[in-house]
């Protein structure tokens, strides 16, 4: 089994992809595989799989359905690391760290917020893909190949937009790929930009959260300081710093801040 995956790791990943970009089209895709292995109901399908356990076809179906069931649980997970979901969520965490409040926002207000803020900024390349992909293919005017072709660009445009060029060097490294073999953006494959994609977002997203804790910290000192020189060493500063942070946060009208210059990182 493992040198099935092996063999078709690329066919795989491709089709994980493509699974992401036309997800409203499973149903029919599924219930398509299903017709070419001429099966009429589970029963069926249970009863030749038993029977034929031996045969080489009927595991190859086995796996696909596997394939397929699994990319489907693993689809949300697998878009949100391909968006600007990253990016965001890390900052509103690092931000809600830099406050001191524990659990305000709760994280499921953190989640939406970055959900909504992430389809703000990939409205235009989702809209690429469904005009592009998902409509003709549901409209059966192209093939899946095609679809996951020319679905796949915007995605790539956005994340070569967005990915640093030493941590593609560094993936190109690990892949053993000679220097000068990419000679183009559309060169390179995409289990080398996902990842690059991926650490570039975890760095920028990082850098935006030290810039937030600054400020907070200084606050920190100040009272830490202040109470020192008071003698009232029993007293834990953050006790008495995070009004002051609120405060300073609701001055400066820090969510719009934040979030406005966080969005303009994409452009």
């Amino acid at each position: 089994m493992l040198r099935f995956f092996r063999k078709h790791r690329e066919t795989f990943l491709k089709a994980s992809l493509l699974l992401i970009l036309v997800f409203g089209s499973m149903a029919a895709m599924v219930s398509r595989i299903m017709a070419a292995e001429g099966s009429t109901d589970a029963d069926n399908d249970l009863i030749s799989i038993g029977i034929s356990a031996g045969d080489g076809s009927d595991l190859a179906s086995v796996l696909q359905m596997l394939l397929v069931l699994t990319v489907i649980a693993l689809a949300p997970s697998i878009l949100m690391m391909l968006t600007s979901f990253t990016r965001i969520v890390i900052v509103m965490h690092f931000t809600r760290s830099a406050i001191g409040t524990q659990t305000v926002p709760p994280n499921q207000v953190i989640v939406g917020l970055s959900l909504f803020l992430t389809l703000f900024v990939m409205m235009p390349t989702f809209t690429q893909v469904y005009d592009s992909a998902i409509e003709p293919l549901s409209n059966n005017e192209i093939t899946a190949e095609e679809a996951f072709d020319a679905g796949i660009k915007p995605v790539r445009e956005f994340m070569l937009k967005q990915v640093s060029t030493k941590d593609l060097d560094t993936f190109l490294r690990i892949a053993d790929y000679e220097e000068g073999s990419i000679t183009s953006e559309d060169d390179i494959p995409l289990h080398i930009l996902i990842p690059s994609f991926i650490v570039s977002e975890l760095r920028i997203a990082f850098i935006i959260g030290f810039l937030i804790y600054l400020p907070f910290i200084v606050i920190d000192m100040v009272v830490s300081s202040t109470l020192m020189s008071m003698g009232m060493m029993m007293l834990p500063p953050t006790t008495i710093s995070m009004p002051f942070k609120i405060l300073l946060f609701v001055m400066a009208d820090g969510w719009n801040l934040i979030i406005g210059n966080l969005m303009t990182t994409f452009n």
